[in-house]
């Protein structure tokens, strides 16, 4: 039985993955020269930062108390994630005189964003916008913050528990990755999103936060990310929570996602309900206060309270919130250019990673029947008009999709490939380390589509739902779209 909690969570999350506001969020009737808090987050004032120039102020009433979130087009003129020096320009944002988030801004152009607040009072409240200067690498000196509006997420509501309980993540400092700030420039967090699922209690649910960073510094290594996960951010669970039937925390419950992929009991600080974790390796696992000091590192200043309202449907990869929010594919591509991790020239029968719009982003949907996806993994095959064939693994069996479920992949093209020139996408069974005799049961291809000279993703050309393709040893390969 699935619990009454779980139930009202999914719902929710169905809700909020498919549209940009949900029911949870309070209508307010605008006060004189205040921003509106209707529940589409309706669109307030925009402010200018200059370099070494006054904070400006965004007065704000919330109408009920409970979990705030900021939504915002931020853009600074001049700035470029491809650029060494130029890469952002910070805003730092406080709410009634407490540091709330740092802002990177990444680019000239607008991108919309969504912030954590905390828990409000129902009230007046003041939000104040600082240009941080220390924290800027670039020196272009004016950052815009535009269509500021606010939404918050009542007790009331089946999502107040997911957001009650969100983490805070404090940035990176590494000594032999340039120490302090250094998320201002490499492996920033971009977005972060939420799962519930069931555990054995009734009435209870986990849930699990997730954050997605521009790259990862170390581990796994980017042609190897591109195939077998379809892309070179780095998306990781950071911080799971039990939650009784009434959406309260169950003590001792919470874990974080530790060095060297671990779990571990969580035992820092908590910034109100919300834990405050802090990226502490290169591939961006997470400390405590406690696991920090065993980790040699100090502590950060920055500060990014990501919006989690955001729920992963069950029927799509990690990467759909990539896909929700396309620009994070820029910032992706742009510090893997300016990070020299591109390689020209990288011919589409070279495992290295080349112009990563030249790749075909891939989802998939398999489950190892019999077996096991670990022995056996999923590859996808894409044959030209012109009758040559290329594999999102370079014929690598440790680069295969070694997982059940909705996954993500690539496979590198020929320059100037078009849809035009696809004649068919096929799905293929590869062994790993020893065949168990696993069947692939293929059901979804859910999205096929290709970077625009921009980085920003096309429309995507392709897909397929509720196909039955068994994969087997003596018959390993098929078609799935187009389909028969």
């Amino acid at each position: 039985m699935v619990p009454r909690l779980f139930t009202s969570f999914v719902l929710i999350a169905t809700a909020a993955a498919t549209l940009s506001t949900t029911a949870s969020t309070t209508a307010a009737t605008p006060h004189p020269g205040e921003p509106t808090s209707g529940g589409a987050a309706a669109h307030a004032r925009s402010v200018t930062l200059h370099r070494g120039g006054p904070d400006k102020t965004v007065a704000f009433h919330r109408r009920h108390k409970g979990e705030t979130f900021l939504d915002a087009t931020v853009s600074a003129r001049g700035v470029s994630w491809a650029e060494k020096k130029n890469e952002s320009a910070v805003v730092s944002a406080y709410v009634d005189g407490r540091y709330a988030t740092d802002i990177v801004v990444t680019s000239a152009k607008p991108v919309r964003r969504e912030f954590a607040l905390g828990r409000l009072a129902k009230g007046r409240h003041t939000l104040r916008l600082h240009y941080a200067t220390g924290r800027s690498p670039s020196d272009a000196g004016v950052a815009k913050v535009a269509d500021i509006g606010f939404r918050t997420i009542r007790r009331s509501s089946p999502a107040y528990a997911a957001a009650h309980y969100a983490p805070i993540l404090r940035g990176r400092n590494i000594k032999s990755l340039g120490g302090r700030f250094q998320n201002n420039r490499t492996d920033t967090p971009l977005v972060a999103y939420h799962q519930v699922v069931p555990t054995g209690t009734h009435g209870h649910a986990v849930i699990e936060y997730t954050v997605i960073w521009s790259n990862e510094d170390g581990g796994t290594n980017s042609p190897a990310l591109m195939a077998q996960w379809g892309r070179t951010t780095d998306i990781e669970w950071v911080y799971r929570v039990e939650v009784n039937a009434k959406g309260r925390r169950v003590s001792g419950s919470d874990v974080f996602q530790s060095p060297n992929h671990g779990t571990q009991r969580f035992r820092g600080t908590y910034d109100g309900t919300h834990p405050v974790l802090q990226t502490c390796t290169s591939n961006n696992n997470v400390c405590d206060r406690k696991a920090l000091r065993g980790q040699h590192q100090k502590k950060d200043p920055m500060r990014f309270a990501l919006s989690t309202r955001r729920a992963l449907p069950a029927s799509q990869p990690r990467e759909h919130e990539m896909d929700v929010q396309p620009w994070t594919y820029q910032v992706m591509a742009r510090e893997m250019v300016r990070e020299g991790k591109i390689v020209k020239p990288s011919p589409p029968s070279s495992p290295t990673v080349g112009d990563q719009r030249r790749y075909l982003y891939v989802a998939v949907t398999h489950v190892a029947a019999g077996g096991s996806a670990t022995n056996v993994g999923l590859a996808v095959d894409v044959r030209l008009t012109n009758g040559k064939t290329f594999t999102s693994n370079h014929d690598i069996s440790g680069w295969t999709i070694l997982r059940d479920g909705p996954a993500a992949t690539t496979v590198k093209l020929p320059k100037g490939t078009t849809r035009g020139d696809i004649e068919s996408i096929s799905v293929r069974r590869v062994p790993f380390l020893s065949d168990d005799g696993a069947t692939l049961d293929v059901t979804d291809l859910g999205r096929a589509f290709f970077l625009r000279d921009s980085y920003l993703p096309r429309p995507s050309f392709a897909s397929v739902h509720g196909a039955s393709i068994a994969l087997t040893a003596g018959q390993p390969t098929a078609v799935i779209w187009p389909e028969k």
